[in-house]
C-alpha cells in the first residue's frame, strides 16, 4: 500500500470524521472504499474482464474465423446460426385451429 495526502474542505473533513465514527471504520478505509467506488463507478463499459487474452491456444485463425468458431455446434454439426434451436423447436407440426 502506498502512503498519499489529500486535500480536502473543512466540512467534508468533518463529514467524513462523523461518517468513519458511525460506521466504526478508520478514515483511511472510509476514503480507499470510496475512491474504489468512484472510480468503478466511472469504468468504460467496453473494459475488458481481467482474464481476457491470459491463455494461448496456438491457433493463428481465431480472429478471421470468429463468427463460425462462435455458431459452431459442439457437437460437431457445423456452423449454425443463432436462432437454429428455436426454429427446430419449432419445426414441431401444428395442431390445426378450429
Amino acid at each position: 500500500m502506498k502512503r498519499t495526502t489529500i486535500f480536502v474542505p473543512e466540512p467534508l473533513e468533518r463529514d467524513l470524521q462523523l461518517y468513519a465514527r458511525r460506521e466504526q471504520k478508520p478514515v483511511a478505509s472510509v476514503v480507499r472504499e470510496a475512491l474504489a467506488e468512484y472510480l468503478a463507478s466511472r469504468r468504460p463499459a467496453s473494459v475488458l474482464p481481467s482474464f481476457t487474452g491470459i491463455a494461448q491456444s496456438g491457433r493463428s485463425d481465431i480472429a478471421a474465423r470468429h463468427e463460425e468458431l462462435l455458431w459452431s455446434d459442439p457437437h460437431g454439426e457445423g456452423p449454425r446460426p443463432p436462432n437454429a434451436a428455436r426454429v427446430r423447436r419449432r419445426s414441431a407440426p401444428r395442431k390445426p385451429r378450429r
